[in-house]
């Protein structure tokens, strides 16, 4: 996964465009390399569903 498509889905997620995106696991250490590097990580809830994958929203208070 190329890091502008994740910074663009990580924008939209955050401006609510979307409210919550699902990340395969093939996909999910490229996401989060970019996720952790971002000044609002805390916003972001990641929901591990089966088989690895993540689900995504957007939270406007950071968790702690």
């Amino acid at each position: 996964m190329k890091e502008e498509l994740v910074k663009e889905i990580l924008d939209k997620l955050m401006t609510g465009e979307l409210s919550e995106y699902y990340v395969s696991n093939q996909e999910f250490m490229d996401f989060r390399k970019v996720l952790v590097s971002r000044k609002d990580f805390k916003h972001f809830r990641g929901i591990g569903q089966r088989g690895g994958d993540v689900l995504y929203q957007y939270l406007k208070e950071p968790r702690s």
